[in-house]
């Protein structure tokens, strides 16, 4: 099959996009220490502006929603200072751009947070996991459960994050609850819980959620609104009883917000895919009638085969943007890829971030 399903424009809720290759939000640490992106970043966000719509590095929406050394905020005057000629770069290039509103709930360590306080999360359910702080990677710290008023105002920090995001000229937003940061961690039962409205049946672990997106919402109308879901929750020591029936009720919720789209991670990197793990997505995604983006293991045919034969409408790539600024181009002409280097892929300066090499034609 060939490729040009790729190279069909897409309506994605307010967006017109002139293909269907995205820019997954790829966390790359060379934020300044007060979350404030580094100038660099405008450069490297440019380069990948052929990408039909671009989601920003995972962009904490407080203080108390960092997770990782040096990742961006977009909670301050200063951030918002800091993103605007990033965004504006993007749009100079012909782009488009979301803000991943993120917060790691108990992914995290008490060293990055203000004071040295505990991690928050659903439920004071340790993760058997690693972050990354001023001394490499550690484990990540006990975290305590959200009371009400934690709850209370975490909802304030979505929106003030969502009021920060359209002030500083996003295209939209994506609401991250997926990768076993906070609201996936409401979500599945393996770590919430809780016995309160917020916990128990499905429909209180999607609470949060909701109320997450009728506070976005005042800023950024639903079809400037994304949401990424990973169904399979292999990652972060997440765990559910039943998550065909924790993630139906999730997709049938989505599917009458009328979202600009569903980013839904079908497989994570170094992680094989099992039949049953397929299948558990097909039936899903046949419960979300809207635009759906899909994410993992994804090469240029087997995106277009996705698209054509509709288990996708776009397709989400991280890796391979990190190393092919253009693969766009790239992927409409069969050309081969640039191997991206892992070893500068969190932390550092310009090697690895925005010296990869464009196509001749390109550049």
């Amino acid at each position: 099959m060939t490729r040009s399903a790729l190279f069909q424009p897409l309506r994605l809720g307010a967006l017109e996009l002139p293909n269907r290759v995205l820019m997954a939000p790829l966390t790359r640490n060379r934020a300044h220490a007060d979350g404030t992106p580094d100038a660099l970043a405008a450069t490297y966000y440019r380069q990948r502006a052929s990408a039909g719509l671009i989601v920003s590095e995972a962009t904490q929406i407080s203080a108390m929603g960092k997770g990782y050394k040096d990742t961006p905020g977009i909670y301050t005057p200063a951030q918002v200072e800091g993103w605007k000629p990033i965004i504006e770069a993007v749009h100079a290039a012909g782009g488009r751009i979301f803000c991943q509103l993120w917060h790691v709930g108990r992914i995290s360590h008490v060293s990055l947070l203000p004071g040295g306080v505990q991690p928050v999360s659903s439920s004071a359910v340790r993760a058997k996991a690693q972050t990354f702080t001023e001394n490499g990677f550690e484990d990540t710290s006990e975290p305590v459960a959200l009371d009400k008023d934690g709850i209370a105002q975490t909802l304030d920090d979505y929106e003030q994050a969502a009021r920060c995001a359209r002030e500083a000229g996003f295209d939209g937003v994506e609401v991250h609850s997926a990768n076993g940061y906070l609201l996936d961690q409401f979500l599945q039962d393996g770590v919430n819980r809780r016995e309160d409205e917020y916990g128990g049946s499905v429909d209180n672990r999607l609470r949060l959620l909701r109320e997450v997106l009728a506070r976005v919402g005042a800023h950024f109308p639903r079809d400037r609104t994304g949401v990424r879901l990973s169904p399979l929750g292999q990652a972060n020591d997440m765990s559910d009883a039943d998550p065909e029936a924790t993630f139906t009720a999730a997709y049938k919720l989505l599917a009458g917000y009328d979202l600009a789209y569903l980013h839904v991670i079908e497989q994570f990197f170094g992680q094989d895919s099992s039949e049953e793990d397929a299948a558990l997505l097909k039936r899903l995604r046949g419960l979300y009638p809207g635009t759906y983006v899909g994410n993992g293991g994804y090469d240029g045919s087997r995106a277009a085969d996705a698209i054509a034969n509709g288990g996708a409408d776009a397709i989400a790539f991280g890796r391979p943007f990190i190393a092919n600024p253009d693969l766009p181009e790239r992927l409409r002409i069969e050309a081969d890829l640039n191997e991206p280097d892992q070893d500068t892929f969190y932390g550092g300066g310009a090697e690895g971030y925005t010296d990869y090499p464009f196509l001749a034609s390109n550049h």
